[in-house]
């Protein structure tokens, strides 16, 4: 193959900030203490072909600070999760027990949902 084109797949034809503008279309998140914010619990089935999960919203931290609360969590729970979309969703259901945990932790915590 001697087209002389190189890496046709990585050619850019105008880019105005550089290489990585990622973070020049980040929107800050604003850090709340625990006090102040109120999440809802909630264990859900829906789009989760019939497992159970256990998710937690309405956080407002920075992504470094749920990594390390999902990361607690699932260590109390004995089971794996993840952070999505400033979610957390906890595999099983654990309404209760991350329900005290996250009151423990100071959030202002509520189970949602039946």
């Amino acid at each position: 193959m001697a087209s002389g084109k190189g890496n046709s797949d990585k050619r850019i034809v105008y880019q105005e900030f550089g290489n990585d503008n990622s973070a020049a279309f980040e929107r800050p998140t604003q850090e709340l203490p625990p006090q102040q914010q109120n999440v809802r619990v909630q264990a859900t089935r829906s789009g989760r072909k019939g497992k159970t999960v256990t998710v937690i919203t309405g956080f407002q931290a920075k992504p470094e600070t749920l990594a390390d609360l999902v990361k607690q969590l699932k260590a109390q729970c004995g089971t794996g999760g993840t952070v999505k979309d400033n979610d957390i969703e906890i595999q099983g259901d654990h309404k209760q027990k991350i329900l005290d945990i996250l009151i423990k932790l100071g959030y202002k915590a509520k189970i949602s949902g039946g």
